[in-house]
This record gives structure tokens, C-alpha cells and sequence, in this order.
């Protein structure tokens, strides 16, 4: 079997929660990309809140300038956000689904319930140059619905697998596993370049990079918790190794 090189995607929001906890410029998320551009990222994803809770609008411009690898820009398929990407012309957009009073993305997008309206809104960002990806589950009534407005990503929520992970809950999450697994193998049947993310770890990571389908896997969290133990550098060094020997197994 031929496979690809998986790659990873490290997400540096919460680089900028820690800042915005206390106030001032401290400790800077742009810095942090850069840190995990040198240790062999090769994306760097951020997310623009509507609530500003963590991405600021100066930290994109910056990370704009600043990054050699590219840019996946997360936004909720509002008018403002879409301004904001056709401003930028990021070399990715994540389109999410968003509410204030979560704590972290929570869920897929309701792609297939939503179907005219977000077609019509990732037009534009298509036609900008945007590579458009939706975050959903795997459902494949969501996978088919993001193939027909014309997606070239769907990124497939990989937090309940995780979820059942630390809660000990092995049989579902080995079945949740195998729903993604399918999910993956649907998706790029009808398509689509697959991503995976959400909550992944160095526990949980192997069983997802083993998918041949998957192209690319976005973690975030995870990486900045376990850089206050051992480094930015260390922490992505190790999840890329993680992912790599799970990738050599396919070969």
C-alpha cells in the first residue's frame, strides 16, 4: 500500500487564552507559530471567535506576515468572518459551527440542514482562492451534503472518540473509531480530502493517523498543555513521530 506523508496542523489558540487571561501581549501565539513552524508543523490553525475570547484580528494579520507554512483560518459562516478571510485570502478556511456559551467547538456543522445557505456563503471564499474545509461528524448524510456544495476538506470531529477515551468507555470508543474509519473511506470516495481533529493526544492519535484516507490531522489543546511539561518543540516532535510510526504500519 502507497500512503502519504500525514500531516500535522498545530492550532495555537490557546496560546492566545493564556495571554488574554491576564492581559497584554504575553505570551505571544504568533510566536508560538513560529516555534511550531521550526519544529516541523506544516499548518498552523487558528480560530477567529466572534467573541474574541482567544484569536485576535491583529494576531491573524500578523500570523499573515509572519508564516511560510500555511494558514487555516477557523471561523463561524457569518459575513463578518467571511470578510475578514476574503481580506486575507488564507491558504485554508475551517468553517466551524460556533456558540457563545460553549467552552470549545462542540459538534459538527449541520451541513445537510443548512445546505443553500452555506453553499452560497463558501462561494466567494472558492473563488478567492480559499481552500474551503467544513467541520462536521461523520455522518454520511453531512459527507455527501459537503461534497455537493462544493467543499475540498471536511475535517471530522474527533472529540467523542477522545471523550470516550478518558471516560475508560473502551467498546464505544473502539466503535466510535471504527464510525470515523468509515466516515473517512466515504469521504474520499465522494471526493474530499479528509482531515481529522478535535481533543487528539499522544494516546489517541495512532489509531487515527492509521487511516489511509486521512490527509492531515489538526490538534491544538493538547499540545499547548503538554508544552508547560516539556516545550512547544518537544510536545510537536513527539505527536509527529506518534503519527509517522502509525503511518509506516500501513506501508
Amino acid at each position: 500500500m502507497t500512503t502519504h506523508r500525514l500531516r500535522l496542523g498545530v492550532n495555537i489558540d490557546h496560546v492566545a487564552t493564556l495571554r488574554n487571561a491576564r492581559g497584554g501581549a504575553l505570551p505571544d501565539p504568533v510566536r508560538a507559530a513560529l516555534l511550531a513552524e521550526a519544529a516541523g508543523a506544516d499548518g498552523i490553525t487558528a480560530h477567529l471567535r466572534e467573541d474574541r475570547r482567544h484569536i485576535i484580528d491583529a494576531d491573524i494579520d500578523r500570523l499573515m506576515a509572519a508564516l511560510r507554512i500555511p494558514l487555516n483560518f477557523e471561523m463561524a459562516a457569518t459575513a463578518e468572518m467571511q470578510a475578514i478571510a476574503l481580506r486575507h485570502r488564507p491558504h485554508a478556511v475551517c468553517i466551524v459551527p460556533e456558540r457563545r456559551a460553549e467552552r470549545t467547538t462542540e459538534g459538527g456543522l449541520d451541513v445537510a440542514g443548512d445546505e443553500n445557505r452555506l453553499g452560497d456563503f463558501i462561494g466567494p471564499l472558492r473563488e478567492a482562492g480559499c481552500r474551503v474545509s467544513l467541520f462536521i461528524g461523520h455522518d454520511p448524510r453531512q459527507i455527501e451534503a459537503a461534497a455537493r456544495i462544493g467543499a475540498a476538506v471536511v475535517e471530522l470531529h474527533t472529540g467523542h472518540y477522545c471523550d470516550l477515551h478518558a471516560e475508560g468507555r473502551l467498546a464505544e470508543r473502539d466503535q466510535e473509531l471504527r464510525h470515523l474509519m468509515v466516515g473517512a473511506a466515504h469521504a474520499a470516495s465522494v471526493g474530499l480530502e479528509v482531515h481529522m481533529g478535535h481533543g487528539l493526544g499522544f494516546e489517541t492519535v495512532q489509531p487515527v493517523a492509521a487511516a489511509p484516507e486521512v490527509v492531515e490531522l489538526n490538534i491544538g489543546h493538547f499540545l499547548i498543555g503538554e508544552a508547560v511539561f516539556i516545550g512547544l518543540g518537544p510536545a510537536i516532535a513527539e505527536m509527529r513521530r506518534l503519527m509517522d510510526e502509525a503511518r509506516a504500519a500501513l506501508a
